[in-house]
């Protein structure tokens, strides 16, 4: 047990553990309060805007990021360690403290089953803002997302000096290249916009090939520069098999 802080005598707290020098020095019982040296606090920061909602093969963007943060959930389960939640589109949609305990884990998959998003955008930045005004103390930070965002670079940087934080891509296949299809309507599943677009047309296809690289390579190279772990998971591969490898390498 370590020494974590003090704070006012509550009842049914025991009388062995009040500070007698701060309770005489305020004139009312403080206490100290302990807890385990190798009490972890898990924080899950899940993007919920509109594009992780596509998937080409059996799963969506959005149930795989579901099943990497369940199994990242009951992980910290079974080692009684507390676990947070937090969902994000351009603005943080829901906030659960980090706490133990079975029934805590089930009421945040059940969250990130069903829960419905007010914007299909995404703000990263906005999201490691709230990280760092809500979370003082130490954490292990997962932060999964497709990464189509830009811009967050300062504040990764704030959230990497304080937290142990991984970014955790999850992606499809088709988002890489663009099939030669002829004229195709396009959806932006976060702004609503339809464009058609040429997909016949080579130069189209590269400078979206051109495009796609220079985001995983920003994501990668940000997160790398503020000292965090990055990890990327295609929809139609084993997660499993990738966490595994990176906790084995971290370790």
């Amino acid at each position: 047990m370590t020494f974590s802080e003090v704070r006012q005598y509550q009842f049914g707290d025991d009388v062995r553990s009040i500070d007698w020098n701060v309770t005489a020095r305020y004139n009312e019982p403080f206490v100290k309060v302990f807890e385990e040296e190798r009490e972890l606090t898990m924080m899950l920061m899940v993007d919920v805007s509109g594009s992780e909602m596509f998937g080409t093969t059996n799963q969506f963007k959005k149930e795989i990021i579901t099943e990497i943060s369940a199994t990242l959930a009951f992980s910290a389960l079974q080692n009684n360690d507390k676990v947070g939640l937090m969902l994000f589109s351009d603005t943080v949609e829901l906030y659960i403290p980090p706490k133990k305990g079975k029934s805590h884990i089930l009421r945040i998959i059940r969250e990130l089953l069903e829960f419905k998003p007010q914007s299909n955008k995404t703000d990263l930045a906005e999201a490691l803002k709230f990280l760092s005004s809500v979370m003082k103390k130490k954490a292990i930070v997962f932060v999964l997302s497709d990464f189509i965002t830009e811009d967050y670079e300062k504040t990764l940087k704030i959230s990497g000096n304080k937290h142990d934080v991984t970014g955790i891509r999850v992606y499809d296949i088709r988002e890489e290249t663009i099939p030669n299809l002829g004229m195709v309507q396009v959806l932006d599943a976060e702004t609503g916009a339809v464009s058609l677009v040429n997909t016949q047309s080579k130069s189209v296809r590269m400078a979206y090939g051109k495009y796609y690289v220079q985001r995983v390579d920003y994501f990668r190279d940000t997160f790398n520069k503020s000292g965090c772990g990055t990890l990327s998971c295609r929809v139609d591969e084993s997660y499993v098999k990738k966490l595994l490898g990176y906790f084995k390498r971290r370790g």
